[in-house]
C-alpha cells in the first residue's frame, strides 16, 4: 500500500484541503478562497495518483463543480449522486477521506467508486455508468413521500447520458415532477470567453427569481388566452430559447434548462445553483468543462490520462505497464487480422474502444467498426440486425456490461439463432476496480442459454484459436478471457478452428482429477503437479465435454472443478448436472468465487482470499480427500 505524505509537509503545501473535514468546513470559507482551495485539490490529487494510479483527468476537470455542489447545498443531508465515479475523487476529498487517499484502489483501501459503506455522502455507489438520474429520482420521489424538503441534484457526464437508462429516467422525471436538480457535466465541447460570458449571463438571468416569476406569471396569462393564440406564444417562446440555448429537448421532456455555464468559473456556478436550488421540479444545468484542466498531460490527451499507472508529475510521462501481452491486445490483433480475410466483420463496442482493444481496428477498418456508446442494449440488438441482413458482427464487451444486456441477448439474438460473436473481456476478478466491475456470473446467465457456444480459453494462443472458431459457428457464441495477461504462450499465425464441445487432458494423474476452466488452468496444473493428480482443459463451458468428463470420473476418486466465478450456477454445476444427467454419482468439489462481492485490489490479492491460486486449490483439495473414504485403492 502507497505510503500517506508526511501530514505536517502536507497541511503546509496545501493548508486549506488540510483544513477541511468535511462540507461544513467548506462552507466557512470565503468565496474568495475557493480558487485557492481548486489549485490545492488538483495537485494533491496529481500528487497522489501519480504514485497510486487511478482516475486522474475525470476528476481534474470536475474540481470547481464539485467545490459549488457542496458550497451551495447542505450535504449530506442534500443527496449529490454522481454517475459511476470516476469525476469523484475531488468529492471524497472534501467529505473526511483526504487523509486515505493515498490508498485509493487499493486492498483495504478506498474504492475508486463512490460505496455507500464508505461515506454517508456517498448517497448512492456505481461503476457502471447512466444509474444516476434514476436513482436520484428514487430519491426525489421518497423526499416528496416523506415530506422531508431536501434537495436532490445529480450529476452525469455526457458519456453517461449516452446511456439509454438515462433517458428513461429524464422522461420518467419530467412526468413525475419531482424536486430534482441534474447537473450534466459536459466535459467534450469548448466555450470561448465571448460565449462563455454570454452563456452564464443568461444562466444568472434565467435562474432568477425575477424572470422565473415572470415566466410564471406569463403562464397564466397564456391560460387565459384562445388555444390558436397560446400554442402560437408557446412556439415563439421555445424557438427564442432554442436560438441561444441547446436546451429544448430537455424543456420538451419537462425540465428547466439553464445553460450552458462555464464550469470553471466558481462565482457563476455558485450564483446559479443558488437560484436553482430556490425553484422547484426537474431542473436541468448544462455545465461545460475541460476534462484534465490544471495538468498538461491529461488536457492534451484526456483518453490516456482518464485512467492512469503511476507516473512523473513533473512530465506526464506513465509507468511502462507489465511487458506481458494482454487477452485484449490477443483479441485486437485477431480482430484485424479476420477483417482482412472477411468484409463482412464488423466490430461494435459500447464506448470502450480503449478498453477492449479495437483502437487499431478503429484506424485499419473505419467504416466497419462502430461505437455505440454508452448503450449496451442497444449494441447487442444492433448486432442482431447486422447479422439478420448477412454480416458478421463482433460485439467486444466487458463481462459485467453485457449483464446489462441480457434480454437482447437471449430474445433478439439466441431465439433468431442469429450470427454474432461475443468477445467478452474482463472476465473474472479484475483487481482494483473491484467488485462492479468483476466478471463474476457470466457462466451462469450465458450457459443456460440455448444454443449459445460458450468457450474458456487457458491462454493467449488458445484464445485466437476461440475467437475464430466463434466466428466460424453458424450461430451466437462467446470468448470469454481475463483482464490482464496470460501465460505467456504465444499466439501462431494461422488460425486453429476447435472442435465444439472438446477439452484435453493436459496432465494425467491419478486419485484426482482437476477440471479446470479457462484462465484457472495455470494455477490448476501447479496444484496438480505437487498432488500428482490428472488435470484437464476443459476450454467449453457449453456445450461441456460430457465424454471426457465421463471417463474421469470413472478413472478417479474425487473430481474438483477450478473456475474464476461464482460457484453457483457455475461450470463446475455443469459438470455435476451433467454426471447426475448420466446417473453417474461422483464425488465432487467445486471451487470458485465465494457467494460474496469481492472488493477491490491486486488480481493475485484477490485470487489468494478466493483460494484460487496454486496452494489455495491444493489446500483445498487435500482438505476435501482427508474427509473422504477412498473407493477405490491408489
Amino acid at each position: 500500500m502507497t505510503e500517506t505524505p508526511d501530514k505536517t509537509d502536507a497541511t503546509n503545501s496545501y493548508p486549506l484541503l488540510f483544513a477541511i473535514d468535511s462540507p461544513d468546513d467548506l462552507r466557512r470559507l470565503e468565496k474568495k478562497q475557493l480558487p485557492e482551495l481548486a489549485d490545492e485539490i488538483r495537485r494533491f490529487l496529481i500528487e497522489v495518483t501519480s504514485r497510486t494510479g487511478g482516475h486522474l483527468a475525470p476528476g481534474l476537470g470536475a474540481v470547481e463543480l464539485t467545490l459549488a455542489l457542496h458550497y451551495v447545498f447542505d450535504t449530506p443531508r442534500d443527496r449529490l449522486v454522481w454517475d459511476i465515479g470516476h469525476q469523484a475523487y475531488p468529492h471524497k476529498l472534501l467529505t473526511g477521506r483526504r487523509g486515505r487517499f493515498h490508498t485509493i484502489r487499493q486492498s483495504g483501501g478506498l474504492s475508486g467508486f463512490l460505496k455507500r459503506s464508505e461515506s454517508e455522502f456517498d448517497a448512492f455507489g456505481a461503476g457502471h455508468a447512466s444509474t444516476s438520474l434514476s436513482a436520484a429520482l428514487g430519491m426525489a420521489v421518497a423526499a416528496r413521500l416523506d415530506g422531508a424538503g431536501n434537495e436532490v441534484v445529480a450529476v452525469i457526464g455526457d458519456g453517461a447520458l449516452t446511456g439509454g437508462i438515462a433517458y428513461e429516467a429524464l422522461n420518467n422525471a419530467g412526468d413525475l415532477d419531482a424536486n430534482l436538480l441534474v447537473v450534466l457535466n459536459d466535459n467534450e465541447m469548448s466555450i470561448s470567453r465571448n460565449v462563455g460570458a454570454i452563456s452564464n449571463y443568461l444562466a444568472r438571468i434565467l435562474s432568477g427569481r425575477a424572470y422565473t416569476s415572470v415566466r410564471e406569471g406569463s403562464k397564466t396569462v397564456l391560460s387565459t388566452l384562445p388555444p390558436p393564440v397560446k400554442n402560437l406564444a408557446r412556439r415563439w417562446e421555445e424557438h427564442m430559447k432554442g436560438m441561444v440555448m441547446p436546451g429544448t429537448l430537455f424543456e420538451e421532456l419537462g425540465f428547466y434548462y439553464i445553460g450552458p455555464i462555464d464550469g470553471h468559473n466558481l462565482n457563476a456556478l455558485i450564483r446559479t445553483l443558488k437560484n436553482m436550488r430556490g425553484l422547484s421540479g426537474p431542473r436541468f444545468l448544462h455545465v461545460v468543462t475541460q476534462k484534465g484542466k490544471g495538468f498538461t498531460p491529461a488536457m492534451r490527451d484526456p483518453c490516456v490520462y482518464h485512467g492512469v499507472t503511476p507516473f512523473n508529475p513533473s512530465t506526464g510521462k506513465l509507468q511502462k505497464k507489465s511487458g506481458t501481452r494482454t487477452y485484449t491486445h490477443v483479441f485486437g490483433d485477431w480482430l484485424c487480422d479476420q477483417a482482412a480475410r472477411d468484409e463482412k466483420l464488423v466490430g461494435i463496442t459500447p464506448a470502450m474502444r480503449e478498453g477492449s482493444g479495437l483502437v487499431r481496428f478503429s484506424q485499419d477498418f473505419p467504416d466497419r467498426y462502430f461505437d455505440v456508446g454508452i448503450a449496451e442494449q442497444h449494441s447487442l440488438t444492433f448486432a442482431a440486425g447486422l447479422a439478420a441482413e448477412g454480416f458478421k458482427p463482433v460485439v467486444a464487451i466487458y463481462s459485467t456490461f453485457l449483464q446489462r444486456a441480457y434480454d437482447q441477448m437471449i430474445h433478439d439474438i439466441a431465439i433468431q439463432n442469429l450470427d454474432v460473436t461475443f468477445a467478452i473481456d474482463r472476465a473474472g476478478l479484475v483487481g482494483a476496480d473491484g467488485e462492479t466491475h468483476a466478471g463474476s456470473y457470466d457462466y451462469a446467465y450465458l450457459r443456460c442459454v440455448p444454443g449459445l457456444v460458450v468457450m474458456a480459453p487457458a491462454d493467449e494462443a488458445e484464445c485466437r484459436d476461440m475467437l475464430f472458431t466463434a466466428y466460424r459457428h453458424p450461430g451466437p457464441a462467446s470468448v470469454r478471457y481475463p483482464r490482464g495477461g496470460g501465460p505467456g504462450v504465444a499466439e501462431r499465425a494461422e488460425m486453429r478452428e476447435l472442435p465444439i464441445g472438446k477439452g484435453e487432458v493436459r496432465r494425467a494423474g491419478r486419485g484426482v482429477a482437476i477440471l479446470a476452466f479457462g484462465a484457472a488452468l495455470a494455477a490448476a496444473e501447479e496444484a496438480g503437479r505437487k498432488l500428482g493428480a490428472t488435470v484437464a482443459n476443459m476450454r467449453f463451458v457449453k456445450p461441456l465435454d460430457e465424454e471426457l468428463i465421463l471417463e474421469l470420473a470413472a478413472m478417479h476418486d474425487l473430481l474438483v472443478s477450478v473456475e474464476e466465478h461464482v460457484v453457483a450456477g457455475g461450470a463446475g454445476s455443469g459438470v455435476s448436472e451433467a454426471l447426475r444427467a448420466h446417473g453417474v454419482a461422483a464425488e465432487m468439489l467445486h471451487l470458485g468465487l465465494p457467494d460474496e462481492h469481492i472488493p477491490h485490489g491486486a488480481q493475485d490479492e484477490q485470487r489468494a482470499a478466493c483460494g484460487l491460486d496454486a496452494r489455495g486449490i491444493e489446500r483445498a483439495i487435500a482438505r476435501k480427500l482427508s474427509q473422504m473414504r477412498p473407493r477405490r485403492a491408489s
